[in-house]
Order: C-alpha cells, then sequence, then structure tokens
C-alpha cells in the first residue's frame, strides 16, 4: 500500500479521489499557480552557451555576468 502525499501548499493530505491531486483543494491549486505566475518559482538549467548568447542578445536573458549583449 502506498502513503498519499500531503498537499505542497497547505500539508493537508488530498482526499482519495480530489480533482485537484497533488493538491488537496481548487483554492491550493490556484494558489501554486499564482506563485508560478508571480515567478516565485524556477527551474534551472544550464543553457548551451551558444543558445545563451542568442537569448541575451534578443534581450531574454541575461547573461551569469550579469551583462546583456
Amino acid at each position: 500500500m502506498t502513503k498519499r502525499k500531503s498537499c505542497p501548499i497547505c500539508k493537508n493530505t488530498p482526499p482519495a479521489q480530489a480533482e485537484s491531486a497533488p493538491f488537496c483543494s481548487e483554492r491550493c491549486q490556484k494558489v501554486d499557480l499564482f506563485r508560478w505566475f508571480e515567478g516565485k518559482y524556477t527551474i534551472v538549467d544550464q543553457l548551451d552557451p551558444i543558445e545563451a548568447q542568442i537569448l541575451a542578445s534578443e534581450g531574454d536573458v541575461s547573461l551569469a555576468d550579469g551583462s546583456e549583449q
């Protein structure tokens, strides 16, 4: 038997058949979504140096040294 994980927002155990899984409620699901929109969560990934230069030249990203090209 596997143990159900707790809600990542409020830490309550979600109902067995929650439509908002892995969240316990629609409210917690929306809190998580808004955190993504506000930029509180990030996904860090190494970029290929050439791709980083292209993105920096387009103004989409700043380089590790803080400069933009």
